[in-house]
C-alpha cells in the first residue's frame, strides 16, 4: 500500500507563490503516476497536474498552464506542486493523488488507487 500525505497550504495574497509537498509511504512509490487535484467550496473536485514515475512527462490542466510546476524525488518518496502567480480561483484544498496508470490522472481520478487528505490553499485578491 501507499499512504499520502501533504503539507505546504497556507493563505497567501494574489501573485504570491506556495510549494505544495506529498510524502508517501510504500517500498513501491516509483511505480506510480503521482498527480494533484483539487476541490474548491461547492465545487466538483478537478484535475490539476500529474507526473509520470519516471518524471519524464508531466501534464496540466489549461488554467494552470504555465504558473504550476510538478515534480518527483523517488529517492525521498516525495511529489511537489510549486505554484506561482497565484489567483484567487486556485483557492480549493489540494489532493496529492498515485495510480498505476496515467489515464487515471485525466479526469475526476475516478478509480484512483491512492488520496491524501488534503491541504488547504487561499488565495486573496
Amino acid at each position: 500500500q501507499v499512504q499520502l500525505v501533504e503539507s505546504g497550504g497556507g493563505l497567501v495574497q494574489a501573485g504570491d507563490s506556495l510549494r505544495l509537498s506529498c510524502a508517501a509511504s510504500g517500498r513501491t512509490f516509483s511505480s506510480y503516476v503521482m498527480g494533484w487535484f483539487r476541490q474548491a467550496a461547492g465545487k466538483e473536485r478537478e484535475f490539476v497536474a500529474a507526473i509520470t514515475w519516471s518524471g519524464g512527462r508531466t501534464y496540466y490542466t489549461d488554467s494552470v498552464k504555465g504558473r504550476f510546476t510538478i515534480s518527483r524525488d523517488n529517492a525521498k518518496n516525495t511529489v511537489s506542486l510549486q505554484m506561482n502567480s497565484l489567483k484567487p480561483e486556485d483557492t480549493a484544498v489540494y489532493y496529492c493523488a498515485a495510480d498505476r496508470a496515467i489515464g487515471t490522472m485525466l479526469g475526476r481520478g475516478a478509480g484512483m488507487d491512492y488520496w491524501g487528505k488534503g491541504t488547504l490553499v487561499t488565495v486573496s485578491s
